[in-house]
């Protein structure tokens, strides 16, 4: 990988203000802010342009040292580039120009609405996120659309339909069993509606509750309206734990059968049991495709994953002691779940449960037990393998994408992508710089079908991240995880300026965007 110095910037970032200073303090606060009602963003220039930066055009070439010209909200030129008498220019010397970042799987749906400047996202560059992920969307997605159009967040916005929202919306509560083939042509006809109105495909949480009762032929039957209308489907599988493998095969046969693109969201092979076994699964990936089916995956690069305590008892068994004691043996122990949430004691929020356990006086199991029972609870569950997800990483149909989001009591909700720039290609060279660039950039746009996004090239919209490849890190932990990452020097989303390098701009450029 090319080693590049610091950078010196022609103009350097502006001061924090109010506005900007108070995005920050948000990232940081557990509750939610009081939306503000909408504000007309300051201009952008009619034209700027960016010298000295070395180029990663998102297409996973090698870098190369270009400039670039920014026409309103398009990239007008690339290459050997003259400024024009008065045009504003930006000096990349030491730095890497990418496409902005897209994150394929993305919780900030309701964050966006309560904190449109979305700092934890645009401060680590991503400029477009696709949310209603796991299942769980917007409803009605149109509606929740037309609220962006109108108060307009920093960054772009796609959005799935969710797989147990609109199952919901047809079973109500009594989800605890099979549809009937007439609810199941009642639950594809809303994915239709769902995409008429502008989703992008259909997303799964078949480990969840109201997911985890559903037939595969229900799902691969609103997959395929999914599908028909050039959607795609994305799946957190029914296991991820012992039976990940089947779950695994289950995701193929659904894009299989339905005859629709699937993605594989957050692989990872996430108990004790399954450790090892990523050669397993990256085999069976590469025989789908080999066969013709469109399957690719997305990875945060964590090694703890974030849910509900209920996903560790696959049998749903959660007061039984003997299905609690296998399902926390299966996660390493009690040692390995850490509180996120804990309504009835929020003084182990960030504790570990076995530490937990002993303040409380009770076992491990009979702690688990009350923690479950809480409507308020989550956990972080420290519980890969480092050598599993550099195997998946490596393969070439794996991107970056954070399962995080505004607020997130994760550090990937603040980290994932300067922490793959900074730790695995930097630090631990599993990939090479262009490389991971291309998994942030033009894989997953290609995914969604975004056409004028994804690539740095003359005609693309103007979603940028130029960044210090020798500084960019993350700066999120578990025990601090609204940390902001260092080293994004500049974003701009649309052709403007969101992130300065310290701080958020008043500007508020992003869109929904159409499916293709």
């Amino acid at each position: 990988m090319t080693s590049l110095s610091r950078p010196l910037l022609a103009s350097r970032p502006a001061s924090l203000g109010a506005t900007a200073l108070l995005s920050l303090l948000l990232t940081g606060m557990a509750g939610p802010a009081t939306p503000q009602p909408p504000r007309q963003p300051p201009a952008p220039p009619a034209s700027f342009v960016i010298t000295g930066a070395q180029i990663a055009d998102g297409t996973g070439a090698p870098l190369r040292a270009a400039s670039v010209r920014v026409q309103g909200d398009t990239i007008a030129a690339v290459g050997n580039v003259t400024p024009r008498p008065g045009e504003p220019v930006i000096d990349g010397t030491g730095m890497v120009l990418a496409p902005g970042f897209i994150d394929t799987h993305n919780h900030s749906s309701s964050g966006l609405e309560v904190e449109p400047a979305a700092v934890s996202q645009v401060s680590q560059g991503i400029t477009t996120v696709a949310v209603g992920p796991d299942g769980s969307s917007p409803w009605p997605v149109g509606e929740y659309l037309q609220r962006l159009r109108t108060r307009p967040p920093t960054v772009n916005v796609v959005t799935f339909a969710g797989h147990a929202t609109i199952r919901r919306e047809v079973i109500g509560y009594d989800y605890k069993r099979k549809a009937t083939p007439a609810e199941v042509a009642r639950m594809a006809a809303l994915v239709t509606q769902a995409m008429n109105e502008g989703a992008f495909g259909l997303s799964s949480g078949l480990e969840y509750e109201v997911g985890s009762y559903s037939a595969t032929d229900e799902v691969v039957t609103m997959a395929r309206a999914a599908g028909a209308k050039g959607g795609i489907y994305i799946s957190h599988i029914r296991d991820e734990a012992d039976l990940a493998m089947d779950a695994m095969r289950e995701a193929i046969a659904i894009g299989e059968q339905g005859q629709v693109p699937v993605q594989i969201t957050h692989i990872k092979l996430g108990t004790v049991g399954v450790w090892g076994q990523a050669n397993e699964a990256i085999a069976m990936v590469d025989a789908a495709r080999r066969r013709g089916v469109d399957v690719t995956a997305d990875a945060y690069p964590y090694l703890a994953w974030q849910s509900t305590p209920r996903v560790l008892i696959p049998n749903k068994r959660y007061t039984d002691s003997a299905s609690v004691r296998r399902g926390l043996d299966d996660i390493g122990g009690a040692k390995n779940v850490q509180i996120t949430r804990w309504g009835a004691h929020p003084e182990f929020v960030g504790k570990r449960l076995d530490e937990a356990a002993r303040r409380l006086g009770v076992s491990d199991i009979e702690a688990y037990i009350r923690f479950q029972g809480d409507e308020e609870s989550g956990m972080i569950g420290h519980a890969m393998t480092e050598a599993d997800l550099r195997a998946f990483y490596r393969q070439p149909w794996v991107m970056v994408a954070s399962d995080g989001g505004i607020a997130n009591n994760h550090p990937r909700g603040a980290g994932t992508f300067p922490r793959v720039l900074g730790r695995l290609v930097r630090e631990q060279q599993w990939m090479t710089l262009t490389e991971a660039i291309h998994k942030m950039s033009g894989m997953p746009a290609a995914r969604l079908g975004l056409r004028d996004r994804g690539t740095l090239a003359p005609g693309m919209k103007a979603d940028l991240v130029l960044f210090d490849p020798a500084t960019v890190i993350d700066r999120a932990t578990f025990e601090q995880p609204r940390a902001l990452s260092t080293g994004m020097q500049r974003v701009w989303v649309n052709g403007a300026l969101v992130w300065t390098g310290t701080a958020v701009t008043e500007a508020r450029p992003g869109r929904v965007l159409a499916r293709p």
